[in-house]
């Protein structure tokens, strides 16, 4: 392990939707103290369930008042009686006072260059006068070139990501996806761009604390936090009554894991469904999935990034049903990944036909696994980001800097 005295990464989640983008934080958060002694890494999150994860020594949290994300794209406070201006006012004070506090060396902010509804502008401006390294990191996949470019035309977003950051981290390789597609960024800004390969997943080391224990073999469905999940069970659980019914199949029980953010409605429905069915396992959520990931004969899920990362870094035989509204990125990943052999893709609407399910789980753990596909698609994410993070923190600190007050 190597050493960077007092060396301080900040990182922002803004979390309104699903644990992928707090889980993407804490992945490189424990990596990079795992790699550096005399790091330290705070994270700024949205969610709420970040208390539900463990995080390792040097890696904390500072939790924000939460948002959610509506069906119909628009964001409201999670507590119904505070307005969302009023929340985001929040948001904005708690995560400048915190950068100001905890003076960090980098600021590392995920998926959303200027925040929510450009919460963390003002921040950003602060940081870089500070001469605090400022880096943006996206996904594989952010949205459909039109889609992005649309959102981000409206927002103002190219300029402001050109004008403030140092660095763009993308979490895949290039052969995959280029993320940026369809947008005119500029020579300079594209030279700062750092492909750094998917960032691998382990089990942990200590599994006697998780949630949830399974014997014996088993598929495991999975759908991110289940916001938007239910329909995906509900093929599946479709999948075993015919199966059933017709006994024309011989299906592996599979463990169905809902999700802590399931609505309410919809998961009592699917509770009601399962009722004695002795193939079928749910589970609300468990804070350490790779033992159950580890443990599986295969996996259906939704293709977010990091249950696609867990596929690839468990070598996982897999089936992706994706999401493919308001985003389309889950459909891109998982296009892709089925052109290239990885996993095999199921559109929405073939998934919810009860044989056609049915077909699929009884083949999947007889697919061969993503190892098996012949192509490259690189898990050293977290390695090339401990060697830019080296690279750019052990340079010679910077001068201290304070404010004085006075008059002029």
């Amino acid at each position: 392990m190597k050493r960077l005295e007092h060396a301080r990464v900040l990182m922002y989640s803004h979390d309104t939707f699903g644990l992928g983008h707090l889980r993407r934080c804490r992945t490189i958060a424990h990596a990079l103290v795992e790699q550096f002694k005399g790091l330290n890494v705070l994270i700024i999150s949205g969610s709420p369930i970040a208390g539900a994860f463990d995080f390792k020594a040097r890696v904390d949290f500072v939790k924000i008042p939460s948002v959610i994300k509506l069906h119909n794209g628009q964001y409201t406070s999670l507590d119904e009686h505070i307005d969302l201006e009023e929340t985001l006012e929040m948001r904005r004070s708690i995560i400048r006072h915190t950068a100001e506090h905890f003076n960090p060396d980098m600021f590392i902010v995920d998926k959303e260059p200027l925040g929510l509804h450009g919460e963390i502008e003002d921040t950003l401006r602060y940081l870089k006068d500070q001469d605090c390294t400022l880096v943006v990191g996206l996904r594989d996949v952010m949205d459909a070139p039109h889609l992005l470019k649309k959102e981000w035309k409206r927002r103002g977003i190219l300029p402001k990501l050109d004008e403030l950051y140092d660095d763009i981290w993308v979490y895949g390789p290039p052969g995959f996806w280029n993320p940026l597609s369809g947008l005119k960024t500029s020579k300079e800004l594209n030279q700062r761009i750092t492909y750094t390969g998917y960032l691998e997943r382990h089990q942990p080391a200590e599994t006697k604390g998780a949630i949830n224990a399974v014997a014996g073999d088993y598929v495991l469905i999975t759908t991110g936090g289940g916001g938007d999940g239910a329909d995906v069970v509900n093929n599946v659980l479709a999948a075993y009554e015919y199966a059933e019914e017709n006994g024309s199949h011989d299906l592996l029980p599979a463990v169905v894991i809902l999700g802590p953010f399931m609505p309410t409605q919809e998961r009592e429905a699917i509770l009601k469904r399962a009722e004695g069915k002795s193939n079928i396992q749910l589970m609300d959520f468990d804070n350490r999935i790779e033992t159950l990931i580890t443990d599986a004969k295969g996996l259906i899920g939704m293709g977010g990034y990091n249950t696609f990362c867990e596929i690839l870094s468990f070598d996982k035989r897999a089936i992706v049903v994706p999401r493919t509204e308001p985003r389309q990125e889950q459909l891109i990943r998982a296009r892709r990944a089925d052109e290239l052999g990885v996993i095999k893709m199921m559109e929405p609407n073939l998934a919810s036909v009860p044989q056609k399910m049915a077909d699929a789980i009884e083949a999947l753990p007889k697919r061969r696994k993503p190892s098996e596909a012949g192509c490259w698609l690189p898990l050293d994410g977290l390695k090339k980001i401990g060697e830019i993070v080296e690279s750019d923190l052990a340079r010679p600190a910077r001068p201290e800097l304070r404010v004085i007050a006075g008059g002029g």
